[in-house]
């Protein structure tokens, strides 16, 4: 593999709300492969209060090159006023699949 892959984790308010992110970075080529955990508690201060939220996380399996416009197009589409967006390296995995990663975000159409 000649590209670093990265994980983008973002959380949403429901699993649809990851289901369409992830099926639009997908079918965008900005992403090779889309993961939706549907269950996930988060606890948090917001404005001064505490709250506790039923979310969804999407995991997004993508290039180091194209995550500056992965977390462009979660911003512009995303319901929360500041979405969680993190970005992780990774640091390695099964060759064959992260070729196959590289493949598909890189060569769309492969």
């Amino acid at each position: 593999m000649g590209e670093r892959a990265v994980l983008i984790m973002v959380t949403t308010g429901a699993r649809d709300d990851a289901e369409r992110l992830g099926e639009a970075l997908v079918v965008e080529r900005l992403a090779a492969c889309c993961s939706v955990v549907p269950g996930v508690h988060s606890i948090y201060y917001w404005d001064g209060q505490l709250q506790r939220e039923h979310e969804a996380l999407l995991l997004v399996k993508t290039l180091e090159s194209r995550a500056a416009a992965v977390q462009d197009f979660v911003r512009s589409r995303h319901d929360y006023q500041l979405p969680e967006i993190f970005q992780i390296p990774i640091e390695g995995g099964s060759s064959t699949y992260m070729n196959w990663l590289e493949k598909q975000v890189a060569n769309p159409g492969c």
